[in-house]
């Protein structure tokens, strides 16, 4: 078997070495590349004579997958799978496997993370200090005894309500399924238009399908308290975020933060986001930590083993 991994996954190159290697006592050819290549043509050149690719968030269309003839399975170093041409693949025998909970940590704890920037101000703070300013009359708002709806209580969301709990936050949610262990917590279910009118922070952790797509809109803005803040570590079509900029701009929700956006950054200067200081906006990093890219290669290579041993 011919196995290409079509970017470096921010591992090393002495890991893929060892890869190579271990694939070559196996009888299998192994293929790296240490950089990250977006555009079709190159993704194409690297995939053609695959019949195994890794690959992370890099779309992956039709377009690009029908030149991969020998292609049968494809181990994605990503928890969502909305970048890959999933009809395709099923409709070509292409088995697509993801990298589910290596990032689980890390998500949680930047949308936490978030949260007490948006409540603390501590970008700005900083910047006003090095700028030469003081405190003033700033007064920022603690965590402890908000209430903060989890929309959607996977392994993500139910990691982020058990760091919330511990801040001793009040934690609702909503989600197409419902689990004990978010129970036990103390964690009430509930509609989700009732979450959003008793939440301080609403944090989204549903993946990003048909149902989930426009979650919150305009309809569901009016709902927010005119305190309320929205983070965003999901992704970012799970928002119409022209209503959510619109929102932010006439000051009917005091504040969001966003890691995922239409597209993956950069974006464009005049994005609605960009317009506004009420907008906290990171370049999609919450799952890249040097823990979870570790994690996360053990998984992929993991899966490539198991399918090669069948």
């Amino acid at each position: 078997m011919n196995i290409v991994c079509v970017e470096s996954l921010g591992i090393g190159r002495e890991r893929f070495e060892a890869l190579k290697a271990h694939y070559a006592e196996m009888g299998h050819e192994f293929t790296y590349y240490m950089d990250r290549k977006e555009d079709e043509a190159t993704l194409a050149e690297r995939m053609s004579g695959a019949d195994v690719a890794v690959i992370s968030n890099i779309k992956l269309p039709a377009t690009v997958l029908s030149q991969c003839k020998k292609l049968k399975y494809l181990s994605v170093a990503f928890t969502g799978l909305d970048h890959i041409d999933l009809a395709y693949c099923r409709e070509h025998g292409i088995e697509v496997q993801n990298a589910a909970g290596y990032s689980t940590t890390a998500v949680s704890e930047l949308a936490v993370g978030m949260m007490l920037d948006l409540l603390r101000n501590i970008i700005s703070l900083n910047e006003m200090v090095r700028q030469g300013g003081s405190r003033g009359t700033f007064l920022g708002r603690e965590l402890r005894g908000k209430t903060v709806g989890i929309v959607g209580t996977g392994a993500i969301g139910t990691a982020t309500a058990r760091l919330l709990v511990a801040f001793g936050a009040k934690v609702i949610a909503w989600s197409r399924t419902e689990r004990a262990e978010v129970k036990a917590m103390g964690v009430q279910y509930m509609p989700l238009d009732d979450l959003l009118r008793q939440s301080d922070i609403v944090s989204l952790h549903v993946p990003l399908c048909d149902e989930t797509r426009g979650l919150i809109g305009e309809r569901e803005l009016q709902l927010m308290k005119p305190t309320a803040l929205l983070v965003n570590t999901a992704r970012g079509p799970v928002c119409d975020i022209a209503a959510v900029g619109k929102a932010l701009v006439e000051s009917r929700i005091a504040g969001a933060a966003f890691d995922v956006f239409e597209h993956e950054p950069p974006l464009p200067l005049d994005h609605l986001l960009l317009s506004t200081n009420r907008c906290l906006v990171t370049p999609h990093v919450a799952f890249a930590t040097e823990e979870s890219f570790a994690a996360r290669a053990d998984i992929v290579f993991g899966h490539v083993d198991e399918w090669l041993a069948r």
